[in-house]
């Protein structure tokens, strides 16, 4: 039988070129397609306490997986420096992502590091955060004390036998819901909930959940499962079509659209009828919103991923820590957004399955979601 071999990070490349030329940010960046460059989510550690089916999977990162060493990460420093540079180009959103980033220790350091960045309009950034919510409960006023602005819990059933079964470390779904309560207590709120969809594992979690989070500040928000990275063994069977979770939840709990809050918005709003609150759908696999993205994705090492589904990064923490100056690094990232063409959902499609290529994708775990 061949051996199985898993992506999790590409290959180190040479930096990215640095143009002979070097330019002041504007704050108005576009990519080839017209798309601004809004959204930067930061992954801060490549390690997880979960090891999701649809994510880390124990087969994939058993006790014998090698994680990346610290130094290889990027220092706290360097994540402020690099997302300096980012703001000056236009991004007003900042996600800190992982694996599970509240394992990195000290992070209210970083929070109150990006808290203190402003946007050319002298601005603070949306400074917010994802979390399986094991730790959250622990953390929240810390976070809160340090200037983070709210938190997204990813949560997957409220039946506990089935999200242990996705979780697959026995973590109970308490624990992750005291941590919810706690982060709206603290102020990180409206706190919003994920909860990945797959059939015939938690789909049936669908109404709970609606249930559940119906009439509280909670934004609850349905994900269809996707294709990122190579180790989760997706499959088009599997998706739950986000039409077909709003078709059960109207047949009991009658909803309609709302408008987006934002160009780029990653989920379609939904509110229920008689003032319930809100959910919402975000349907990467059977309505792309590539036309509308404006996120750049910033690994653990310090790669550019201008992409979710992307093989390939962009080495900048070899010009962090290569001598290069803002001016140049500045100019790189310029160069590197303008050159974008991404649209890997919309062509995946086209095509009925996934484009051609054949290079793997990289992982979630290691860019973030």
């Amino acid at each position: 039988m061949a051996e199985k071999i898993i992506l999790l990070a590409d290959g180190r490349q040479p930096p990215p070129a640095i143009p002979a030329l070097l330019e002041a940010a504007d704050g108005a960046l576009s990519d080839r397609l017209g798309r601004p460059l809004h959204d930067l989510r930061i992954s801060i550690t490549d390690r997880c306490n979960f090891r999701c089916v649809y994510c880390m999977p124990k087969e994939v990162f058993d006790k014998d997986h090698a994680f990346l060493p610290h130094g290889a990460l990027l220092s706290f420093e360097e994540i402020s420096r690099v997302a300096a540079l980012f703001v000056a180009h236009g991004v007003q959103k900042i996600r800190l992502t992982g694996g599970e980033p509240l394992l990195r220790k000290n992070i209210e350091k970083l929070v109150a590091m990006l808290a203190a960045l402003r946007t050319p309009a002298g601005q603070p950034l949306d400074l917010t955060l994802t979390t399986n919510g094991s730790l959250l409960a622990k953390k929240a006023r810390a976070l809160k004390d340090a200037g983070l602005s709210r938190v997204t819990v990813s949560l997957d059933a409220l039946d506990d036998a089935t999200f242990k079964r996705m979780n697959d470390v026995d973590f109970a779904v308490a624990d992750v819901l005291h941590g919810i309560t706690v982060a709206h207590e603290v102020g990180l709120g409206p706190v919003k909930v994920n909860m990945v969809v797959k059939a015939g594992m938690n789909d049936q979690e669908i109404l709970p959940m609606a249930r559940h989070f119906k009439g509280t500040p909670t934004i609850l928000r349905y994900i269809e499962y996707m294709d990122v990275g190579a180790s989760n063994g997706w499959n088009l069977s599997e998706v739950v079509p986000s039409a077909e979770v709003a078709r059960r939840i109207g047949a009991l709990m009658p909803i309609e659209p709302l408008g987006a809050n934002y160009a780029g918005e990653t989920a379609a709003r939904w509110r229920y009828h008689d003032g319930g609150g809100e959910i919402g759908l975000i349907s990467s696999v059977t309505q792309a919103f590539c036309s509308s993205c404006t996120r750049a994705r910033l690994s653990t090492e310090g790669k550019l991923y201008t992409c979710l589904f992307a093989s390939r990064g962009h080495d900048l923490r070899a010009l962090l820590r290569g001598g290069r100056s803002d001016a140049e690094i500045s100019t790189a990232l310029a160069h590197l957004w303008r050159g974008r063409a991404d649209r890997y959902s919309e062509l995946r499609a086209a095509h009925g399955d996934a484009p051609a290529g054949g290079e793997k994708k990289v992982e979630m775990s290691y860019i973030g979601g």
